[in-house]
């Protein structure tokens, strides 16, 4: 069975919702509270892992997280372990033994003008390309497919490189999200699929998904699929060379990466269709739990 390896940051979210921002230095008590794991990567093997658990099909792909997390004898640690699929391998992830707490997000969510506010913390030291090639030459030919959130991308364009080197048929996916973040391109030049954001697309001067991957397309001389959330506007997909509209987020990636690994039957507008109503669905759905049973229909 091939895997399916997601790397990126696993968080500690803890959401507050509040009638309204506070001013500076105003007390203000928030009307719920919600504590759960966040993270790119964590969130789609969630939902990856359900469709999986949905599927009437034998699953042909196992799913694996490599994350830094704290120290493997620290609560937080034991925290987001137990908050996996027993049937995800977390045996890839490093641990930093000399920190007890994890990357963390603090949301305040506004009533009032229906806003998100974020406040990151991470004293995590980052994964290294030294690290990431010894997991890869772990894993070895069993990866089928890697998925790269796109953050710190020197050391990811490092690693990219080593599996073009060393495992040339490993089908590499990447995200293009964060604005102003330099070295996405770079990253993308290297991929087979690449998930750019509204807000990376906005800030580089695109008015849509379609004119984003149209320019990106001149960019990319690996990839045969290029994909651009875009809100309620849904999702540009250019399959080089053409172009269809479909849905959005960690949702939507779970989807598409669950379509183009587990589902060869389907054609690409089948992927598109599916994955666009699984973002649909999280939407109006709090948390991440029971959205592949939801899809049972599709599948």
């Amino acid at each position: 069975m091939k895997c399916l390896l997601a790397v990126g940051a696993c968080y500690l979210d803890t959401i507050l919702d509040v009638d309204h921002y506070p001013a500076e230095d105003e007390k203000l008590r928030a009307s719920s509270i919600i504590r759960r794991r966040g993270g790119n990567c964590p969130n789609s093997l969630e939902i990856f892992q359900q469709l999986l658990d949905t599927d009437a099909v034998i699953p042909t792909i196992s799913l694996a997280l490599l994350a830094v997390l704290p120290s493997s004898s620290s609560p937080a640690y034991q925290e987001l372990r137990s908050s996996f699929n027993v049937s995800t391998d977390l045996t890839n992830c490093i641990c930093r033994e000399h920190v007890s707490e994890p990357a963390s997000s603090y949301i305040v969510r506004s009533r009032q003008v229906d806003s998100r506010t974020i406040i990151n913390y991470n004293g995590l030291p980052e994964m290294t390309a030294a690290e990431f090639a010894s997991v890869a030459n772990k894993l070895g030919k069993t990866m089928g497919w890697c998925h790269f959130e796109g953050r710190i991308p020197d050391v990811i364009l490092r690693s990219i490189q080593h599996l073009r080197q060393c495992f040339p048929n490993v089908k590499i996916s990447v995200e293009v999200e964060k604005p102003g973040r330099e070295g996405l391109q770079d990253l993308a030049a290297l991929a087979d699929v690449v998930f750019y954001s509204k807000s990376w697309a906005q800030a580089n001067g695109f008015k849509s998904s379609e004119e984003c991957l149209r320019a990106q397309a001149t960019f990319v001389s690996k990839a045969s699929l290029l994909l651009c959330t875009w809100g309620d506007a849904g999702v540009g997909a250019l399959e080089l060379p053409s172009l269809s509209t479909v849905g959005a987020g960690d949702t939507f990636i779970a989807g598409m990466l669950f379509g183009l690994t587990c589902r060869g039957d389907w054609d690409m507008d089948r992927k598109l269709q599916f994955a666009n109503e699984l973002a649909g669905r999280k939407v109006v759905k709090e948390g991440l739990r029971g959205l592949g049973s939801l899809m049972e229909h599709a599948l």
